[in-house]
């Protein structure tokens, strides 16, 4: 049996040890899940099919790299960014079979969050949730700005007009001011969400269709103009640009997880949740690969640092084809498409702070759901107007390097908590069990660690900068106000 909060005050070994008592303490699982759905003044309604769930998961992680972050992996790896989206997918796939046990074992909105808090204390679930931001909102700004890059493609195409560049351009990009495209997007994907779940799902899986449509689209053009020369020299940089560009695409696969937000919404979660997961990663890794192996068949690698547009499919398609139409089309479909990904990721950022504050570690205010609604709608409005400042004013490739380090230690943190759950807790139902225990979460520990190595200094210590913030958090409000707090678990029972 896990342990569960102890004193936080002194103890006959000394105040340090009650300390690390409270830091350590856990969260029973039983309770985690008893608490399901419950909010303040209202509860989450279960509407969410296993197809939903699956879908929702592809929309918030198909797009994020391929329309918007390949330009930036090309150059790295050369044609061999078809083996760094691999590597990347391997890395996601042990993080992803480790997620698919504890989303069957702990089917609540948390996520890695929730799971850390039940297995390795609630410091280090903190942390997490803090890295989980990260993954989420900040990834949500990347992708959003990489959005007004499309929309100005496609009036570029469509049109022969362009949005002035301080308006368009993220500050200190292109003569950028502020991006506004990044935010109308938001404001879009908060509109969907505040109507509720289920409204939400089925846009989403409209979203997702076209998307995948528009993908294949892709394909079947770039595969026309497809030049064996073009793969030559395959790995220009060896496997130093491969792991470089791994690193870089891993982004791509944030978003996997999206599913395991939605545990208190899912119908039958301890079913779904698994298979929503592992089959979203399947369908977003085949989809990678290809359209990654048609972009660089159809054009030469050293042409896309060279494009200078983060829009780089459509470049592709520009120069592959010679008529304008097709990249007009691939616009298109990139503004609805990537904006599923807004929707999507958006989501999962609202679940988990309602988890976060049900929990007491952030303010109730997150916790508040609409009884007539069934979401939580001032949540929803916090989250929307941070993503927005951060789209509007900071440049893409910060966010995203600063995305992929937090998602992948939060990722190796639910490695981790398989092995303790299963050591602590193995009496617990499990309606999928990670194969080849205990290899696979340890090597999806190591494929992370080996991942965050390959990021920048800079990154790194902005990593650092953002735990010690988040620390401090901790330390000034999240410890004194959780539910578990000696002083606080008589009210709360």
């Amino acid at each position: 049996m896990t342990a569960t909060a102890g004193p936080t005050g002194g103890t006959p070994h000394g105040p340090g040890r009650g300390l690390v008592r409270e830091l350590l303490r856990t969260k029973p699982v039983d309770r985690i899940v008893a608490e399901g759905g419950q909010g303040e003044g209202g509860e989450l309604r279960r509407s969410m099919s296993l197809l939903q769930l699956t879908l929702f998961s592809v929309g918030a992680t198909l797009g994020t790299g391929i329309f918007v972050v390949l330009g930036e992996a090309v150059p790295k790896a050369g044609p061999a960014v078809v083996l760094a989206f691999v590597l990347a997918a391997v890395t996601a796939l042990f993080s992803a079979l480790s997620y698919a046990e504890l989303a069957g074992t702990i089917p609540v909105s948390g996520s890695s969050y929730s799971y850390a808090y039940a297995t390795l204390g609630e410091l280090v679930a903190w942390v997490c949730g803090w890295c989980l931001l990260l993954e989420y909102a900040v990834s949500v700004s990347a992708v959003a700005v990489g959005w007004g890059s499309y929309l100005n493609e496609f009036f570029a195409k469509a049109f022969d007009v362009t949005m002035p560049a301080a308006i368009s351009n993220s500050p200190g990009e292109g003569g950028g001011v502020l991006n506004l495209p990044a935010v109308a997007v938001v404001a879009i994907a908060t509109f969907l969400l505040l109507r509720g779940t289920s409204e939400s799902a089925t846009a989403n899986t409209i979203m997702v269709f076209l998307k995948i449509a528009v993908l294949l689209f892709f394909c079947a053009v770039a595969f026309t103009a497809f030049r064996g020369g073009n793969l030559t020299p395959f790995a220009p940089m060896g496997w130093a640009g491969i792991s470089a560009a791994g690193s870089k695409v891993f982004f791509s696969y944030i978003g996997f997880d999206a599913a395991s937000t939605a545990g208190e919404e899912a119908r039958n979660p301890r079913r779904d949740l698994p298979l929503a997961i592992v089959l979203s990663l399947a369908i977003v890794t085949a989809v990678y690969v290809l359209v990654g192996l048609a972009a660089v068949g159809a054009m030469h690698w050293t042409r896309f640092e060279l494009s200078g547009s983060e829009a780089s499919l459509a470049r592709v398609l520009d120069e592959a084809t010679g008529r304008s139409w097709p990249s007009t089309v691939l616009s298109l479909g990139a503004v609805v498409a990537i904006a599923s990904v807004v929707l999507t990721v958006m989501y999962g950022q609202t679940r988990i702070l309602f988890a976060m504050s049900r929990d007491g570690l952030v303010p109730h205010v997150f916790q508040k759901v609409s009884p007539r609604r069934a979401v939580p709608v001032a949540n929803t409005l916090i989250v929307a107007a941070f993503i927005a400042v951060l789209a509007a004013a900071v440049p893409l490739g910060r966010l995203v390097d600063a995305t992929s380090i937090g998602t992948l230690f939060a990722f190796s943190l639910v490695s981790v908590g398989v092995i303790v759950l299963r050591r602590t807790r193995p009496d617990l139902p499990r309606s999928f069990r990670t194969p080849l225990y205990p290899v696979t979460p340890v090597l999806g520990v190591g494929f992370c660690v080996y991942l965050m190595v390959g990021l920048g200094g800079v990154t790194w210590t902005v990593f650092l900068l953002w735990t010690l913030v988040g620390l401090a958090a901790y330390a000034l409000y999240g410890r004194r106000h959780s539910r578990l707090a000696p002083g606080n678990r008589k009210e709360n029972r």
